[in-house]
C-alpha cells in the first residue's frame, strides 16, 4: 500500500464524510500557501478546502516529508500551528544574488538587543525596555513594528498606561522558530546577537 492510501484510509476515518482525492488537495493546499504568501492556519485551509483540520495536518505532514525528500526548492515550514512556503536556508545565498541591492536588510545591533529583551520578557513596556539598554529606544521599536516583528500588546494597568510589546509570527519566521516555546537560551541567543550584528550596518 503507498503512502496516498494510507493517508487516504486516516482521513476517511477521521473525516467520516466522502473522502477526498488526496492529490487534488495536496494542490489545493500549495496553491493557497503560494496565493496567500504569508501564514496559513489549520483552521483557514479547513474552511476552504471543508475538510476537518485533523485531516488537513495529516496531508500537510505528508507534503512537509515529500517536499524534504524531492529536495525542493521550496519547504512547508510551520509555527504557531501555522504553515507557509518559503524557501531553503542552504539556498539563501543565491537568492541573495537575485534580490541584490533589493533584499531583505538585515537588522542592526540596535534592533537585535531590543528584540532579545521583548522575546524574553515579553510583554514588556517601552520605558523597561530603556531603562535595560541604557538607551532611548523609540526609532529602534518603530522599525521593528514596521517590520511587524513585535506589535502592540496592549497597555500596562499603571499610571500613563504604557504600551506594552511582544513578538509577532515573523519574528518567529526571521529565527526559524515554530514557537516563542523554542527560543534558545539567552547565552545562544546572545551568539546569534554577535553573528547577525558582524553582517550588518547599525542603520537605526
Amino acid at each position: 500500500m503507498d503512502n496516498d492510501s494510507i493517508v487516504y484510509k486516516q482521513i476517511e476515518i477521521e473525516n467520516n464524510e466522502m473522502p477526498i482525492d488526496i492529490k487534488e488537495a495536496k494542490a489545493i493546499i500549495e496553491a493557497l500557501l503560494f496565493t496567500a504568501g504569508e501564514a496559513l492556519s489549520l483552521d483557514d485551509i479547513s474552511r476552504v478546502i471543508q475538510l476537518n483540520k485533523k485531516s488537513i495536518k495529516v496531508i500537510i505532514d505528508e507534503m512537509i516529508d515529500e517536499f524534504n525528500l524531492d529536495r525542493r526548492g521550496i519547504q512547508i515550514i510551520q509555527f504557531n500551528d501555522k504553515y507557509q512556503l518559503a524557501t531553503r536556508e542552504e539556498h539563501a545565498e543565491y537568492i541573495k544574488r537575485l534580490l541584490k541591492p533589493h533584499g531583505k536588510q538585515s537588522l542592526s545591533r540596535a534592533a537585535l538587543e531590543t528584540i532579545a529583551i521583548i522575546a524574553y520578557r515579553q510583554p514588556v513596556t517601552r520605558q523597561a525596555i530603556d531603562f535595560i539598554r541604557g538607551v532611548k529606544c523609540d526609532r529602534v521599536l518603530a522599525n521593528l513594528v514596521e517590520k511587524r516583528l513585535i506589535k502592540d500588546a496592549g497597555r500596562l494597568d499603571s499610571p500613563g498606561r504604557p504600551i506594552l510589546y511582544e513578538t509577532t509570527d515573523e519574528f518567529l519566521k526571521y529565527f526559524g522558530l515554530e514557537s516563542i516555546n523554542e527560543l534558545p537560551k539567552l547565552e545562544e541567543f546572545n551568539e546569534i546577537i554577535e553573528q547577525e550584528s558582524a553582517c550588518s550596518e547599525d542603520n537605526y
